[in-house]
């Protein structure tokens, strides 16, 4: 199993860290978006690392499908074809109050951000006319001079990130692949997940085109008891952060906390970060995230996820919190590269 790393560190300071991660044995590594640009920091380390490149997630519903489209391309061609572009939607106060941007709901906009996003890529590809006309966006002008020409590489991938049912099915219905949302549990994963991503694959009218799912987990690793300590407090604040947010309350359902989610959110609101933290015990902690040293967490993730259904051979790992040293993210990838 291949393993994705989170490329977190500063603009200015990025390569130095993309190298760390690559020589530690990452495969790939992926930026989100959070207190820098989602694409900028690919963009410094493509050519220079011998590793895949991804967003993960970019936030689509405040840009249009064509600056997705020209940065996405342009990723590609720097990085010799080894960059995915990951899209996400946000929750609705972020997208209207932190972007200033317009919300609609978000499944149906997010199925004609990725489809109008991989037209605008055919287009340029194959020569064709741009043709995509749809409720929230209409993209009809292409003039040659606008048109980057085909890529070498071929247009890359455009996945999608879900976490709920009817997201889900939209990625298995128009992507390239799913990202699976971090904050879930092995039951939310094999009992909502991939029912939705085989209802959604029933609908798909991309024949031909390969699908992939794309876990992803929280660790929180170390091997001493301090290491771990640090590790579950960083992982443990993510968790009750996670857990306020309304969208995310059907994963605590399926393991019966439910009822958790609207006091977090109460919390949340008051500003009671430490009491938010106080209510992620060691059970949840240890049902969404992944926690041990570095053989157990390699061990976890792949009771997880190795052998799903659709499911690629490879899973982003990121540690909220804290920074394990380079030996230890060498010996989780080496041992989730191993031989089973």
């Amino acid at each position: 199993m291949l393993v994705d790393l989170q490329l977190d560190a500063r603009p200015d300071r990025v390569l130095a860290r993309a190298r760390e991660l690559t020589e530690a044995g990452a495969a790939g590594l992926f930026t989100f978006e959070g207190p820098h640009d989602v694409f900028l920091p690919l963009a410094a380390v493509a050519g220079q690392v011998d590793a895949d490149l991804m967003t993960n997630v970019a936030i689509a519903m405040p840009r249009s499908p064509m600056h997705l489209a020209h940065a996405a391309w342009d990723l590609q061609l720097m990085s010799g074809g080894r960059f995915r572009l990951g899209l996400g939607s946000q929750i609705r106060p972020h997208v209207e109050k932190r972007y200033g941007a317009r919300w609609s709901p978000p499944a149906e906009r997010m199925r004609e951000i990725v489809a109008a996003t991989q037209a605008i890529l055919t287009s340029w590809q194959e020569g064709t006319r741009l043709e995509f006309r749809g409720e929230h966006t209409t993209h009809t002008l292409m003039p040659p001079t606008f048109v980057p020409g085909p890529n070498p590489f071929g247009p890359p991938p455009v996945l999608l990130g879900a976490l709920g049912p009817r997201m889900t099915r939209t990625a298995a219905e128009v992507a390239d692949g799913l990202l699976v949302m971090p904050f879930h549990t092995h039951r939310h994963f094999h009992e909502r997940t991939l029912p939705a991503v085989a209802e959604g694959l029933a609908r798909r009218h991309r024949t031909g085109s390969r699908f992939e799912v794309f876990p992803q987990a929280i660790l929180a690793m170390g091997r001493t008891d301090e290491e771990l300590a640090t590790a579950r407090s960083g992982v443990r604040a993510l968790l009750a952060f996670y857990g306020s947010t309304p969208a995310y309350r059907p994963v605590l359902d399926v393991e019966g906390w439910g009822d958790l989610q609207p006091e977090l959110n109460r919390l949340s609101k008051t500003g009671d970060v430490a009491a938010m933290v106080a209510l992620v015990d060691d059970t949840m902690l240890e049902t969404i995230a992944v926690v041990g040293t570095p053989e157990e967490c390699a061990a976890e993730v792949r009771r997880r996820f190795a052998g799903a259904p659709g499911v690629a051979d490879r899973v982003c790992c990121y540690f909220p919190g804290h920074d394990p040293s380079g030996e230890q993210v060498a010996a989780l990838v080496g041992a989730l590269n191993a031989e089973t």
